[in-house]
């Protein structure tokens, strides 16, 4: 008999660099010992969990953040430590230039700007090997009246045409979305459905970002998961966890049965297959918990969603759903949903040659400490440098 759960083989999820560094809320920005000094450092800490998990082969990059002289030795020291470069996202948020909006700034000047250092991370796509450019667009307006709503959106089509030309053929874009924040009147491209349909305009290797964090409280967002994968347009999750607006949480911590909903569309559509081309993501900042840990956490977290994803009954499922019985097919939902996997994930890594409790075995393994005594000096990672 076939283990529903084999299917969770070639499942990967791709961490992001700046989880390891320095961060906190917009009063302070917390520091913790053994913080990584640079990029390479940063990917010394990403390899652990993917030595402890072997869920997490892939590192995305943010430029500037984790520009380097030579992107080249970077990505050789990626795959010496076990994992590769994956998605490079770029930063239109921290220039002052970008006051008023970037590729959607009313003067062509500042836009060219904001098209170059896109062209800039395509370059560096190229000598890391990444097949993913990552766009979250915080432009946007705070009052009304401040400017063209329209007039914004057609420049932002031009811009992201421009980048879009500047790809490679085996090269994505993928654009994310955004409700609010950091401008609060009308957001440029806030929803699902302005960055589909930026996408359809430019091509099929443009795709939507879905982060979880991003969207009104109450949304259904597996709804939103569906719409895309029907589109044929999911490109990607930013996975992580929130109670009120983009708190960057613990995927998982906030709304476990959440995570399980979106997971079981996503197993519904066999988009959790690498053939599928969606890539599995965390975008999450570790304010006051561990970074490595935190990490771990995390995409256990997505993995024991997933596997209680593989466990649903579908024919029952469907049994249930054709006959009108409400109660019985949310019952089979249930089922899986509260079905306790963590034996049988741990009996996995065993038979892989992995720890079967990958938070412990970080917390014996000495590296925290280890590296808190040898990382003196220098200039800490944080948030935004």
């Amino acid at each position: 008999m076939t283990d529903p759960l084999d299917d969770l083989d070639g499942f990967t999820i791709e961490v992001p660099s700046w989880a390891y560094g320095n961060s906190g809320t917009r009063f302070k920005v917390f520091s913790t010992p053994g913080v990584p000094r640079d990029p390479v450092e940063k990917i010394d800490d990403a390899a652990q969990v993917h030595a402890l998990t072997g869920l997490a082969p892939r590192v995305s990059l943010h430029i500037p953040w984790d520009r380097v002289e030579d992107f080249g030795a970077l990505a050789t020291h990626a795959k010496e430590r076990g994992v590769r470069i994956g998605a490079i996202n770029s930063n239109l948020f921290q220039d002052d230039d970008y006051r008023l909006g970037s590729l959607t700034h009313a003067d062509a000047r500042v836009r060219a700007k904001a098209v170059a250092h896109h062209v800039e991370c395509v370059q560096v796509m190229r000598e890391v090997g990444s097949t993913d450019l990552k766009l979250w667009l915080p432009d946007g307006t705070n009052y009304a009246g401040q400017d063209s709503l329209r007039a914004r959106q057609d420049r932002l089509a031009d811009s992201l045409q421009q980048i879009y030309a500047a790809l490679d053929e085996d090269q994505r874009l993928l654009l994310e979305y955004k409700f609010f924040e950091p401008y609060f009147y009308a957001t440029d491209i806030p929803d699902w459905g302005t960055s589909l349909l930026h996408c359809q305009a430019l091509g099929e290797r443009a795709q939507v970002v879905l982060d979880t964090g991003h969207h009104a409280p109450g949304t259904n967002i597996e709804f939103i998961v569906v719409q895309l994968l029907r589109a044929g347009r999911l490109g990607a999750f930013d996975f992580n966890s929130r109670f009120y607006a983009d708190d960057d949480l613990v995927v998982g911590s906030a709304d476990p049965f959440q995570l399980f909903r979106i997971m079981a569309e996503i197993v519904d559509a066999g988009a959790h297959r690498p053939s599928s081309g969606v890539n599995f993501m965390l975008d999450q900042c570790h304010n006051i918990e561990e970074k490595i840990p935190g990490q771990i956490r995390s995409v256990l977290n997505v993995e024991q969603a997933l596997a209680k994803a593989l466990l649903i009954d579908r024919a029952a499922l469907a049994a249930a759903q054709e006959a009108g019985d409400v109660l019985g097919a949310h019952g089979v939902l249930m089922d899986a949903y509260e079905t306790d996997v963590r034996s049988a994930l741990a009996d996995r890594r065993e038979a892989r040659g992995l720890p079967r409790d990958p938070m412990a075995a970080y917390a014996a393994s000495g590296y925290g400490p280890t590296t808190a005594a040898e990382r003196v000096g220098g200039t800490p990672a944080s948030w935004g440098s």
